[in-house]
């Protein structure tokens, strides 16, 4: 496995080795920037082949809206975990506790590219707090305050 520079761009396969999530409910596909204890900057291409569409709703496919906020979610988590030092990368996992504020402006259409920015408000101990919006075309179209706990892979429930 080849190292994680602060910055640089992270591709799926990178991402893959970060979080438990995997597709269909793994929701970002490229992590774009990003800096330790800061801010990071995601995107998740959203295509009709995801299994939602179908029901959600026919004719007229729009994004639920918790699939967004939960890509959000995955995006503290990353920022989070690309927080700690190296050698803990593997051993913990993200649990999401609440979300304060969220709020849908627009919808998320297939075709769209949903870029993910969160920002880390305060960390205590293990509770970090980050501030998460969601963009398509600069265009703020849902976003929330996001509370974590990150908790040791080999100690979680």
């Amino acid at each position: 496995m080849t190292a994680i520079v602060p910055g640089q761009q992270l591709d799926v396969e990178a991402i893959l080795r970060l979080l438990p999530h995997r597709p269909p409910f793994l929701l970002v596909d490229r992590v774009t920037s990003w800096t330790p204890n800061g801010k990071l900057s995601a995107v998740k291409a959203v295509t009709m082949n995801e299994p939602h569409f179908v029901g959600h709703f026919p004719g007229h496919p729009v994004m639920p809206g918790v699939l967004i906020l939960e890509a959000l979610a995955q995006a503290c988590a990353l920022l989070a975990i690309l927080s700690l030092p190296p050698e803990e990368l593997k051993r913990k996992v993200t649990y999401l506790m609440g979300i304060d504020g969220a709020r849908f402006r627009k919808p998320v259409v297939p075709g769209d590219r949903l870029e993910l920015v969160v920002e880390i408000v305060r960390q205590k101990g293990p509770v970090w707090k980050i501030n998460g919006t969601a963009l398509v075309e600069g265009q703020e179209v849902a976003g929330g305050e996001f509370m974590a706990m990150l908790a040791d892979l080999d100690t979680a429930l």
